[in-house]
């Protein structure tokens, strides 16, 4: 439980593990990777984490007889240290995270009564070092919930991450602490630090203020309070939303119903045991793939109405829970000084401020909203007078227009794009630019399906990490892609402690025996997801404060992002991209059209994804007294798209009440990240295409270093221009996007 876990919300289960997500077409969100005071970590009330007053210990303890035989109380004799999944039970995590906490109040009681006048290393590097068992157990568990929950983990999350959250503030409103905290910054400039350390410094001074550290007590504990409120209902929004989509099933006995799909499609949700019955369900590659291909207009409604009204309604309704979080958000940064959440979150972006962000995507918004207007418009003149096109019309018919237009089915694809091939694809483009290493090994998992790779420095073959994949969906895992981490690196006082680092992804998994054939879509996710996981892997910063994926939230999206243009360059399809049966090579024919399709649709998709953007910047732009006066949250979000001039036929990527990216994660007033993280990669890509060279040696090397390597070193505009040489430019997003750059309007 380092400085940046305790202050990301306390859970180094959600601040160091889910440190990256998907592309905004995934499914879930992941904590904040630049510390804040956002403690919006997964929980729910638990009895055992309400028994303190706001801020202050609660009273823990636990026995040897519960302790015994804990494996996370051992050394790990596992190959690369891998936690020792198979022996890991349920009823292990709770009194290892009780240890784990008593461990770390034993470490902060250690530095604030050291007798030694604070100094850089007995009080800033023993803060970063502190609570190693709690953050072991809670890395794991986070995990862990992600990938293989049930009730019993979902039970242990409503106790373990409120009683971390209130661990956070009592650790972080530690007077004695902060003094001594303050002591060593106000002395940086006669210390003789180098850069790591001054930076370490630096981040520390910034990351107690911004939680409140300097405050009033009474303004203290009432953020405090508002931060195990906010730690709850996250846990439940989260928790509504996967039992929500999970409870959505339409069984088909009919297979004239499924007129349209594909026969791998067809046999991948066939049910179990049955040849004459399928399965459909909202999660996300079965959604797209069957609004994309299924001819039957009253099940893609269905469909439609099943995906955007989930947690919407019942039980499992998250609609008030939504309002309430954005009113407790708005009045903690009331009592932090700021005119609104989205002030205090954007203070430290690359944005700056709420209003910079909303300029900006409304820059692209403007050319993105004509163009889907005209894809409605053509799609409408294909169906002629047989009925008005609508919203649940989109997928399909945007697919009849591609293959009109382009000749281009992205059937035809998925042959070539073999999981094996296309993760083998993504190491090798990885070896080539960054000079590493990545062999399979025999590592055991948390799950059958899981894989191991060692990384490795080519040139030395020194260790860089431990590479984990977990590629495909089951009922026990939330939804998306993203990337996570075991153990992070760092190397202070000789230890050089290198990372485990993990993907994930929910490709429907085939029959046995038949290969995973992947949309072109999934393959960029899967280069997108390698990218946050290089980002891990080849870290240089040697304090776990600000190494691996860190960095503001706009940032941290670059690293994966830049990854997927090589995905798509004809000169690295014609490595990987091989026919699953007869080895051909992708035709570059197939791959020009490919390209030239590249941007159909993009009005739709910009469009989407810039409405939930701009929906997540309104919520968290309200004042306390505009938050507490909105009573409907569907109400509320009409009001914002309208004014947008959203049209009728597009619905926001999310809706605010599956809109888990900023209500059960780490994305609130940030989900515009994406979109600005793309300024960076295409202005960062073009540079490599202005070499003539895609792994143009010294570019790549510049890559490497300021940005894989570099964390959170520096701010993160200076990282950019030290690689690219000069800030980035809007122009190559929007001529990626096919979007005529004299037409985005003045910002």
């Amino acid at each position: 439980m380092t400085l940046k876990s305790i202050l990301m919300g306390g859970a180094a289960a959600l601040a160091l593990v889910v440190s990256a997500c998907s592309p905004p077409d995934g499914e879930a969100g992941s904590a904040t990777t630049e510390a804040t005071l956002e403690a919006d970590t997964p929980a729910a009330a638990g009895a055992e984490a309400a028994t303190a007053e706001p801020g202050a210990l609660q009273e823990i303890s636990v026995s040897d007889a519960e302790l015994e035989g804990n494996p996370f109380l051992e050394e790990w004799e596992t190959p690369y240290g891998v936690p020792p999944f198979a022996e890991i039970e349920d009823e292990h995590y709770l009194p290892a995270v009780k240890k784990g906490i008593l461990e770390a109040r034993a470490g902060i009681e250690a530095i604030t009564s050291n007798a030694d006048a604070p100094t850089f290393e007995n009080t800033i590097v023993a803060l970063d070092q502190n609570a190693e068992l709690a953050t072991k157990v809670l890395l794991v568990f986070g995990n862990i919930t992600g990938t293989d929950t049930n009730d019993r983990l979902r039970e242990l999350e409503g106790i373990i991450y409120p009683m971390v959250t209130r661990e956070q503030d009592a650790i972080v409103f530690n007077n004695d602490l902060w003094q001594r905290v303050k002591t060593v910054y106000e002395a940086r400039d006669t210390l003789g630090l180098d850069e790591q350390d001054a930076r370490l410094l630096e981040l520390t001074h910034r990351q107690f203020t911004r939680a409140g550290a300097d405050l009033p007590q009474d303004v203290k504990d009432q953020i405090a309070d508002i931060n195990s409120q906010i730690s709850s209902l996250t846990t439940k929004f989260g928790q509504n939303l996967l039992r929500s989509t999970k409870a959505f099933r339409i069984e088909v006995t009919d297979e004239a119903d499924l007129a349209g799909l594909s026969q791998d499609f067809k046999d991948a949700i066939r049910m179990d045991g049955d040849e004459d019955k399928w399965l459909l369900t909202v999660d996300r590659s079965v959604y797209e793939t069957f609004m994309t291909q299924s001819e039957n207009r009253d099940l893609r409604k269905k469909m439609f109405d099943g995906y955007r009204l989930r947690a919407s309604e019942g039980e499992f309704d998250n609609g008030p829970i939504a309002i309430e979080i954005a009113q407790l958000r708005a009045k903690r940064a009331e009592l932090m000084g700021y005119p609104n959440h989205a002030a205090y979150v954007l203070e430290t972006n690359m944005a700056k401020t709420p209003e910079g962000a909303e300029e900006f995507l409304l820059r692209v918004w403007r050319p993105g909203l004509a163009q889907a207007k005209a894809e409605r418009a053509e799609m409408q003149a294909l169906i002629g007078d047989e009925f008005t096109f609508a919203g649940h019309d989109w997928w399909h018919y945007s697919e009849k227009v591609r293959q009109n237009k382009y000749a281009f089915d992205d059937n035809a694809l998925k042959p070539y794009f073999e999981l094996g091939a296309v993760q083998k694809g993504a190491f090798d483009v990885s070896s080539k630019l960054f000079n590493i290493e990545i062999t399979p090994v025999d590592v055991e998992g948390w799950n059958e399906v899981v894989n191991a790779f060692e990384v490795t420095d080519a040139e030395t073959g020194d260790f860089l990490g431990l590479f984990m994949s977990d590629m495909y969906a089951r009922d026990s895992k939330r939804g998306g892609a993203w990337m996570s981490s075991f153990r992070t690196a760092s190397n202070v006082n000789g230890q050089d402690i290198r990372p485990i680092v993990a993907n994930n992804m929910n490709l429907i998994q085939p029959p046995e025996g038949q290969p995973t054939l992947m949309r072109f879509d999934e393959v960029t996710t899967l280069f997108h997801e390698f990218g946050h996981g290089l980002h891990g892997l080849l870290t240089q910063i040697r304090y776990q404060n600000f190494s691996g994926v860190d960095g503001p939230r706009d940032y941290t999206e670059f690293p994966a992002q830049i990854l997927e243009h090589w995905a798509s360059a004809p000169e690295v399809l014609e490595d990987y991209a091989k026919h699953y049966q007869t080895g051909e090579t992708i035709p570059l024919e197939l791959i020009e059209r490919m390209n030239e399709a590249a941007n159909h649709n993009q009005g739709f998709a910009t469009t989407e994804y810039i409405a939930a953007s701009l929906l997540d910047l309104n919520w968290h732009m309200l004042s306390y007294d505009e938050a507490m006066a909105i009573e409907d949250a569907r109400a509320f979000e009409k009001s914002v798209l309208d004014k947008y001039g959203l049209i009728e036929e597009i619905e926001p990527r999310y809706r605010s009440n599956y809109f888990s990216h900023i209500f059960a994660g780490g994305y609130s007033a940030g989900y515009y990240a994406y979109l600005w993280s793309e300024i960076l990669d295409a202005d960062g890509f073009e540079a490599f295409r202005e070499a003539g060279d895609i792994f143009d040696p010294e570019l790549a090397a510049k890559l490497k270093r300021w940005v894989y390597e570099s964390g959170g070193l520096r701010e993160a505009d200076e990282l950019y221009r030290n690689f690219r040489g000069s800030d980035p430019t809007i122009e190559p997003l929007l001529r990626n996007r096919g979007f005529d750059v004299t037409e985005q309007g003045d910002g």
